[in-house]
């Protein structure tokens, strides 16, 4: 079972996540480390590549570790990235100038063969310590967010190679063999739950599983590969860690965001920026704590614009537990500047 000291209740993101309404929400953004700092371009430029930044703990741990020194921001989230576990189990992982992640594509149950968990923690290992450099480095009052990629989007980088626009690989793959994508899906659950578990005992105080992909799926295929998946992760970390406070993030789901955390057991759930919020009040706050939506191009457009969606977002979340997050990632574009302007509006705001 985790432990965690007793001032970290008092946390501001830690009370939101237990359902508290706050006077002012807790705030985070998403890759809040990232290229729009001019350090950490200078940090990364420093490692030989993207996989070797993630892996050498004091450099990922300065990257996290930024953002805090500009903005008065309520939490870090571990600085990583979703296809690191499928590196761990096995397939093989690049990252090209431009492309992000290119993976060594599996598309069929018997390809499954190439993937083992055998060595799953030692390769993350640098992963446990860049938490372990965090959880002593951070200021008292932020709370520290591990995270990983939920199985149906891992599953889509894996058998996609990379990014893709239509995923026909993996819906192929999954509707006309279900059972044997199946046998993907349950690996991952397993090397997910592991993975976010060691987190939790390294010092990661909350989780968030980010369902990238999760708005690609129809009805009845968003149940079995992207519900029952993240149900089964939530279970699995429960047993270790009771208390442990989950975020979970399946964007695009439109009106399949109503139930989603009364069906998979998070604590939070956290909006893409096209979810209308007076609907979200009454569909998916009412089950407990909402993150978001800022769209991350009125960051980069900044100035009155931003400021009055930004108050709009927060009268309309304000009856109930919110933390104040994007509706996706920071933007490379993004003015540093702008970041700043929207953190000091959402500290300063008063329900």
């Amino acid at each position: 079972m985790s432990s965690r000291p007793s001032t970290s209740q008092k946390k501001l993101l830690l009370r939101a996540l237990q359902g508290e309404r706050l006077p002012r929400p807790p705030i985070w953004l998403m890759r809040q480390a990232g290229r729009y700092l001019p350090e950490y371009r200078a940090v990364r430029a420093k490692a030989n590549g993207f996989l070797e930044l993630c892996y050498t703990p004091e450099l990922a741990a300065e990257v996290t570790l930024q953002p805090l020194r500009r903005y008065a921001l309520d939490a870090a989230i571990l600085f990583a990235d979703l296809p690191l576990v499928a590196d761990a189990l096995g397939q093989k992982l690049d990252y090209r100038e431009g492309e992000g992640p290119v993976l060594e594509p599996i598309r069929s149950s018997g390809e499954l063969q190439r993937l083992s968990q055998v060595r799953l923690h030692e390769r993350l290992a640098p992963v446990y310590e860049t938490v372990g450099l965090l959880a002593r480095r951070l200021p008292p009052e932020v709370t520290l967010i591990g995270f990983a990629g939920a199985p149906w989007t891992l599953a889509t980088y894996m058998v996609e190679g990379g990014g893709s626009a239509d995923h026909a690989f993996t819906k192929r793959w999954a509707f006309g063999d279900p059972d044997g994508f199946q046998q993907l899906i349950d690996l991952l659950v397993e090397a997910i739950s592991a993975y976010l578990s060691r987190q939790v005992e390294a010092g990661a105080e909350a989780v968030q599983l980010f369902d990238s992909w999760a708005g690609v799926l129809p009805e009845p295929a968003f149940r079995r590969w992207c519900i029952e998946p993240v149900t089964a992760i939530v279970k699995h970390l429960r047993t270790k860690h009771p208390q442990l406070p989950i975020i979970g993030f399946p964007r695009g789901a439109g009106l399949l965001y109503a139930g989603y955390a009364g069906a998979t057991g998070v604590d939070a759930v956290s909006l893409d920026s096209t979810v209308p919020l007076g609907w979200a009040t009454t569909a998916v706050q009412c089950d407990g704590c909402v993150q978001g939506n800022l769209d991350p191009q009125m960051l980069v457009v900044g100035g009155r614009a931003m400021a009055t969606e930004t108050a709009r977002i927060l009268r309309q979340l304000a009856g109930g537990p919110h933390i104040f997050n994007l509706g996706h990632g920071i933007v490379p574009q993004t003015p540093p500047e702008h970041v700043a302007a929207l953190v000091e509006q959402v500290r300063t705001w008063q329900a």
